[in-house]
């Protein structure tokens, strides 16, 4: 049984977590972080992460940019395990993630569900075949119309994940509206589609002479990444300081 503090634990994805631990009888949320205290989750809510003294074995983080310093002050105090969740850290942040993982057990990942990150590992074996015989690589992403950033990070991510398996780097190319010339051999287009509702949905396609090999990931709810979060709680209970990410989990 994993003990869970889970911080952010109104918010939407803290709620679909709270959902989905409730029927795993290998886990148990024991207390909530949340500025806002408005609902009954079963288990105490702390409006100040300081407050709260309920030991646990990892902390799974869906909350805010603003919140992050004190939960890896806690997690480091604490000795608590942190799967960090949140996106959008600044670059001061993200020098503390690093700097803390030396201290304390931290995993974070460009996107927590378990089939992006299987699609990842499995695209860097692709790549090592396509790549050398000179196929096209071109990634699709789509998502709702309240999305903001584009390319997404998971997009990133996964031409990242490529380009690590491969000896000679693409470049990532957004858009070819305002160049008139063929396309180079090294690019690799990211496309972002934004509309409706769509949760998330990614393909990579590897363009050859003749044939053409498409991966894709649909999310069709954010429980995907909920999930995904769980597992990565599970597995980094116990675990000794060091900075870790999902493919260590899928591993």
């Amino acid at each position: 049984m994993v003990k869970i503090i889970m911080h952010g634990c109104n918010g939407k994805m803290g709620q679909v977590i709270t959902g989905i631990v409730a029927g795993d009888p290998d886990a148990e949320i024991v207390a909530g972080i949340d500025v806002v205290d408005n609902r009954d989750n079963g288990y105490p809510v702390f409006t100040d992460i300081d407050a709260c003294d309920v030991e646990a074995d990892v902390i799974i983080d869906f909350a805010a940019a603003v919140a992050v310093d004190k939960l890896l002050d806690y997690g480091v105090r604490t000795q608590t395990p942190i799967v960090l969740c949140t996106t959008g850290l600044s670059d001061e942040q993200l020098a503390k993630v690093k700097e803390c993982s030396a201290k304390v057990a931290i995993l974070k990942s460009a996107n927590m569900s378990l089939g992006i990150n299987t699609l990842m590992k499995l695209l860097k074996d692709a790549a090592k075949v396509f790549s050398p015989a000179g196929y096209d690589i071109e990634i699709v992403e789509k998502h709702h119309n309240q999305k903001v950033d584009a390319p997404s990070g998971t997009a990133l991510a996964l031409a990242d994940s490529i380009n690590e398996a491969c000896n000679e780097q693409y470049e990532y190319v957004y858009d070819r509206s305002q160049v008139r010339k063929k396309r180079d051999k090294k690019e690799l287009g990211i496309s972002a589609v934004r509309g409706g509702t769509i949760v998330g949905e990614h393909e990579v396609i590897f363009a050859g002479i003749d044939e053409v090999i498409e991966f894709k990931h649909t999310a069709y709810s954010k429980s995907v990444f909920a999930k995904g979060a769980v597992e990565a709680g599970k597995f980094l209970k116990g675990k000794p300081a060091g900075m870790y990410d999902m493919a260590d989990v899928i591993g």
